[in-house]
């Protein structure tokens, strides 16, 4: 999926729904730290809980915001992954022809062994950064399931502290 649904994570809908949640300074910061990927889920926790005296709109406002960076960020790296995959293609395809290419020299009646070794030494240089970058992907794929992960569990954080 594209982009996420923000309803499904937060169990609390804002009190007014036309209007953008407003975040105070407090809540802005703390929006802003709870959005680093690269605080630990403990470290989230521990923010949360050194900021007191939240409202339920609050939590809400500062999930909406957590949620709208890390759903962008998503969205940009699922375009990337597109992009990622198309070069792919277009580089299978590449080497696809190099290898008919080569197929075609040396079935040749004085075959051009200068050509043939020079396209297989690129044959060889294409598949092993195909090979490499396909391996890569399969951590480019893993990262949009990490972010709704990290976001589920915000939220599930966020929502322990809401005032009933």
């Amino acid at each position: 999926m594209d982009t996420l649904s923000a309803a499904v994570m937060w169990p609390h809908p804002p009190e007014n729904q036309a209007a953008a949640p407003v975040l105070s300074p407090e809540a802005a910061r703390l929006a802003e730290q709870l959005a680093l990927r690269r605080l630990t889920l403990e470290e989230a926790e521990s923010a949360v809980d050194a900021t007191p005296n939240l409202t339920k709109d609050d939590y809400t406002a500062i999930f909406s915001d957590v949620f709208d960076r890390l759903n962008q960020r998503r969205g940009e790296i699922m375009g990337g992954i597109t992009r990622y995959a198309r070069n792919q293609a277009r580089m299978a395809e590449e080497i696809e022809a190099l290898r008919g290419e080569i197929a075609t020299l040396t079935k040749a009646e004085s075959p051009d062994f200068d050509r043939i070794d020079q396209l297989e030494e690129d044959l060889d240089w294409r598949a092993r950064v195909f090979d490499d970058r396909r391996r890569s992907l399969t951590y480019a794929c893993e990262t949009p399931v990490l972010l709704e992960k990290r976001l589920y569990a915000l939220a599930q954080i966020l929502a322990a502290h809401v005032p009933d």
